[in-house]
């Protein structure tokens, strides 16, 4: 997973718990398509989670939940076709989860489950600010999903998934 890029601004979180306000929050991707000469971009919708802020910063915890139908890239015949058994599954895996293993202020690291199959992924952490009633964060990473268990048209549609997460929180 690439967490190579700069981040942008940082603001120390205040300690507490948090829910994800999924109207304010996204996952945009950009991926490849048609052997890599074509582009593809699209969202996800983030469907819940929470956040705890803690003292350490490393004892904070973070789960999310994505709506795996949620998928859209503005294509309907493609966005039902990754939708189906072939990729996501959606039917019999509706939701892809995050629960962090360790949080520190540059990285989120911890698993992620799409499909039943659960893999290590590091998001960098781009973007982290304060607002009135708790934070955004934004946070990027490069996902493999054939190690997620997405493993439909190889060759054909792009194996690797660059990711930006777009996340604003509410005190509880």
């Amino acid at each position: 997973m690439d967490i190579s890029r700069e981040r942008t601004t940082t603001t120390t979180l205040p300690l507490g718990r948090y829910e994800v306000d999924p109207t304010r929050s996204t996952i945009r991707f950009r991926t490849r398509h048609l052997f890599g000469l074509g582009k593809v971009a699209g969202t996800f919708a983030v469907r819940s989670g929470s956040v705890e802020v803690a003292e350490p910063l490393s004892a904070s915890r973070v789960t999310a939940e994505v709506d795996a139908a949620s998928f859209h890239t503005g294509i309907a015949a493609r966005d039902h076709t990754v939708r189906s058994a072939t990729f996501l599954d959606v039917d019999r895996h509706p939701v892809i989860t995050f629960v962090s293993e360790r949080v520190d202020e540059d990285a989120l690291s911890g698993r992620l489950t799409v499909r039943g199959t659960s893999g290590p992924v590091t998001l960098a952490v781009q973007e982290a600010v304060a607002t009135p009633d708790g934070f955004r964060v934004v946070a990027t990473t490069r996902l493999d999903r054939f190690e997620l268990g997405v493993t439909g048209s190889r060759g054909m549609t792009g194996r690797f998934l660059d990711l930006t997460v777009e996340v604003e929180c509410v005190r509880r």
